[in-house]
């Protein structure tokens, strides 16, 4: 009933491959995870100024700079310098972000099976939530 198409179609593109590079599927996991993970530490360094003698503020920021340098070859992370402006009654809305950074970082992790970076994402997300339960007047999750 119907022709078999011998020519080739007009929609594929000249030179398919060597026009641009590919990356596989486990490459795209990587740059996500260490996105995620660099957005992760920018939060952490922004409560570390708030809260400069947290020793577990500042492990973890060690922590996931060293995650996000084997995610990216050995590249350690640029560190953003701390915003001004910023007050301690802000920490609850900032560990309510990292706690959702976290848990976007968890999803990728556990998808490529990086067992380092899913316990770290798991790790931060418990501190975090912990930190947000402090202040009772916003759930995660809640409108900021």
């Amino acid at each position: 009933m119907y022709e078999p198409i011998r020519a080739k179609s007009v929609h594929t593109m000249a030179g398919t491959d060597s026009d641009f590079p590919h990356r596989s599927r486990e490459e795209e996991l990587d740059i996500q995870l260490a996105g995620h993970l660099a957005a992760l530490l920018a939060v952490t360094d922004e409560l570390r100024a708030l809260t400069p003698s947290s020793a577990d503020l500042d492990t973890a920021a060690e922590r996931l700079a060293e995650q996000v340098a084997r995610l990216r070859g050995g590249r350690a992370p640029l560190r953003a310098a701390v915003s001004a402006g910023r007050t301690a009654d802000q920490a609850p809305a900032l560990h309510r972000r990292a706690h959702t950074l976290a848990g976007r970082a968890l999803v990728v992790a556990a998808s490529r099976a990086d067992t380092k970076a899913a316990i770290l994402a798991a790790q931060r997300m418990d501190a975090h939530a912990a930190a947000a339960q402090e202040e009772p007047r916003r759930p995660i999750g809640a409108a900021q």
